[in-house]
């Protein structure tokens, strides 16, 4: 193996699965700025997940999938008709 190309700043993380709330300490490089207090009363370092092994349906067996990209979508086409309403008194003045 090489040596000097693996990280060697390994802290505990306890990472959290935003869709239901699972949460799990593991050992980890990643960064972040939030903490929470774990289970044996020390605080760790938090990372949210929108999916883990808890959520995923290939683990699951469920199709309970967490869209996300889908949310924007949603949100654009509940509220374009009044992208339509604003644009329409504008054209009725330039057929005028």
């Amino acid at each position: 193996m090489k040596k000097d190309i693996h990280p060697e700043n390994y802290r505990f993380v306890v990472f959290k699965d935003m869709s239901n709330d699972y949460s799990f300490l593991s050992r980890s490089t990643a960064e972040t700025k939030e903490t929470v207090k774990w289970e044996d009363g020390n605080e760790y370092p938090l990372v949210k997940l929108e999916i883990s092994h808890t959520s995923h349906p290939f683990y699951t067996g469920k199709m309970k999938l967490v869209d996300t990209a889908g949310r924007i979508d949603k949100f654009k086409n509940r509220y374009k008709q009044f992208d339509k309403k604003k644009a329409a008194p504008a054209e009725d003045t330039e057929e005028k």
